[in-house]
C-alpha cells in the first residue's frame, strides 16, 4: 500500500504553512480542520493526477485521517518561526489553533498544486471541525481502512461522485 509514494518532508511543511498562511486565522480552523485540509490536498492532487503531492501518510484516527509527520513538521516550522502553534481548552480539549507568522515562500508548491491546495481551502476551510470530521468520514479511502490502519491513496479511483475531483 502506498510503498511507491515518497514522503517530501519540505513540501509538506511548505504545504501546511500555505494553508495555515491562507485561513489560519478563522475561528473554526483548528486541527482536526487543518487535517482534513492537508489530507484532501494530498488525495485530490493524487486523484486528479495520479501521483502525491506531499507523499504523506495518513493514518486513520478516532475522528481524523491523521498525517504521521504533522508533529514533527509543526515542530520545524515553529523553529523556523513560520508558524505558531497555540492551544486553548474548549470542554474537556486541546484545541490547537495556527498562526502564519511569515509568508510562505513557495520553493517547492506548483501552480497545478496551488490550484488543488486552493480548491480544497475553499471547500473545507467554512467547516468547523465536527463538519470537516463528518465530511471526511464519508470518503471512501478513510470508510475502508481499518483503525488506525494507514490509508491507501489507490481508492480515490473508487470514490463517489460527492467526493470526486476528476471527470472519468
Amino acid at each position: 500500500m502506498n510503498e511507491n509514494i515518497k514522503f517530501n518532508k519540505e513540501k509538506f511543511k511548505e504545504t501546511i504553512h500555505y494553508i495555515v498562511d491562507k485561513v489560519g486565522h478563522k475561528s473554526n480552523v483548528d486541527r482536526v480542520v487543518l487535517f482534513k485540509m492537508l489530507y484532501f490536498s494530498d488525495f485530490n492532487y493524487y486523484e486528479l493526477y495520479e501521483e502525491s503531492l506531499t507523499g504523506e501518510k495518513y493514518t486513520r484516527k478516532k475522528r481524523n485521517p491523521t498525517p504521521n509527520d504533522f508533529n514533527l513538521a509543526i515542530n520545524e516550522l515553529e523553529k523556523e518561526n513560520k508558524i505558531k502553534e497555540s492551544s486553548e481548552k474548549v470542554i474537556n480539549y486541546p484545541k490547537f489553533t495556527y498562526a502564519s507568522l511569515t509568508t510562505p515562500e513557495l520553493k517547492t508548491l506548483s501552480n497545478k498544486e496551488l490550484n488543488v491546495i486552493d480548491n480544497v481551502i475553499k471547500k473545507i476551510s467554512v467547516m468547523n471541525s465536527t463538519e470537516a470530521s463528518a465530511y471526511s468520514h464519508g470518503d471512501l479511502p478513510w470508510r475502508v481502512a481499518k483503525p488506525f490502519e494507514e490509508l491507501d491513496y489507490e481508492y480515490v479511483f473508487y470514490r463517489s461522485p460527492e467526493y470526486s475531483v476528476r471527470d472519468y
